[in-house]
């Protein structure tokens, strides 16, 4: 029997961890009797979506994502809409898909996931043509996003200084949302639209978002005094943000929201540069996972 061909796309920086070591342990826990791997680090922005484009051309029977989810976006990115699965190295800051997937956050436990082969197929989210596969967004976590991709400390230290130096002068804006032809207009401090219920870190925004129901969630945080806050992280954590009195979750597959003004907005985590407005659909069971 044919070893299926796999390609381990690796982020060298995802995380703040090294992974020098990483090829060698894929060689020692593999199943090389039934996979042929082969090894690509990334060097630049986009490099994994090339190098995803690269391994559907090549017939590649499935591409790992060693990193974080923005490793994840861009693999994903590349394979959506095509039979090759996406596996996952959790390597990142937060971890937001492949917590929700139940894929293990050690690497010994997540190679080993991959000799399953267990393969399963998700939706993707689209916002102004760019794919996203758990959470895009706009407001206070685009802002941080967009702070944290500028500072050199990676991990949870970095994103905790992002947090505190945007929360000191941010301010709420205005929307206009069009959900499933519906309008609501709200001044919200920030909007998430869920694909999966979490950020990562076990924060959960959406916490009844499911990557398989067709759906995608729209979670509007709105303007809240900042005594609240401690209480809106232990909703965060507590899986609880939709008991919240200031957390509206409305779920639909065709969404446009509307800005005073151009941005940043996160999407799965990394922050891109859009404007006013932003058009946001479902595409069901569109990319395969191994998990």
């Amino acid at each position: 029997m044919d070893r299926k061909k796999i390609l381990f796309v690796i982020n060298p920086i995802s995380g703040g961890k090294k992974k020098t070591s990483f090829n060698k342990q894929v060689l020692e826990v593999l199943d090389l009797q039934r996979f042929n791997p082969t090894f690509q680090q990334t060097t630049k922005p986009n490099h994994a979506f090339e190098l995803g484009k690269t391994a559907v051309a090549e017939n590649f029977d499935a591409v790992i994502a060693v990193g974080g989810d923005g490793t994840i976006n861009e693999l994903g990115s590349a394979l959506v809409g095509t039979n090759v699965p996406l596996g996952i190295i959790p390597e990142g800051s937060g971890n937001g898909l492949a917590l929700y997937l139940g894929i293990p956050l050690n690497e010994t436990s997540a190679i080993r996931r991959i000799n399953r082969f267990d393969v399963v197929e998700v939706d993707s989210g689209m916002i102004n043509e760019r794919p996203f596969f758990n959470i895009a967004g706009l407001g206070f976590d685009a802002s941080v996003s967009d702070r944290f991709a500028n500072d050199p400390t990676r991990g949870a230290i970095g994103y905790m200084r992002s947090i505190v130096n945007v929360l000191s002068n941010y301010k709420p804006s205005r929307y206009t949302l069009t959900i499933d032809d519906v309008v609501y207009k709200r001044e919200a401090f920030m909007i998430s639209v869920a694909n999966s219920p979490q950020y990562g870190n076990n924060a959960y925004i959406a916490p009844n978002a499911s990557v398989s129901d067709g759906l995608l969630d729209v979670c509007i945080v709105h303007k809240f005094p900042m005594y609240i806050l401690p209480m809106m992280i232990y909703h965060l954590f507590s899986k609880t943000a939709d008991q919240s009195e200031y957390v509206e979750i409305i779920p639909g597959k065709m969404i446009q929201i509307e800005r005073d003004s151009e941005g940043p907005v996160h999407v799965d985590g990394e922050p891109i540069h859009m404007g006013g407005i932003l058009n946001i659909s479902i595409k069901p069971s569109s990319l395969k996972i191994i998990c």
